[in-house]
């Protein structure tokens, strides 16, 4: 009982690395639909830094 128990534990040590790329493409994925949901309610996303025009002509 207690080696079957090792053997769980080093397994899943073993795993958790393994997967641990995955957890950007899932984040990407939720962030991505979180934003197409809001799109369909009629939210839009605007880029918060922009260029302000000068009121002189450039030269």
């Amino acid at each position: 009982m207690k080696t079957k128990r090792t053997i769980l534990i080093v397994a899943l040590l073993a795993v958790i690395p393994a997967l641990s790329g995955c957890w950007y493409v899932v984040a990407g994925g939720a962030g991505a639909y979180g934003g197409y949901k809001m799109k369909q309610k009629g939210y839009t996303l605007q880029n918060p830094i922009t260029k302000e025009k000068s009121s002189q002509p450039s030269k």
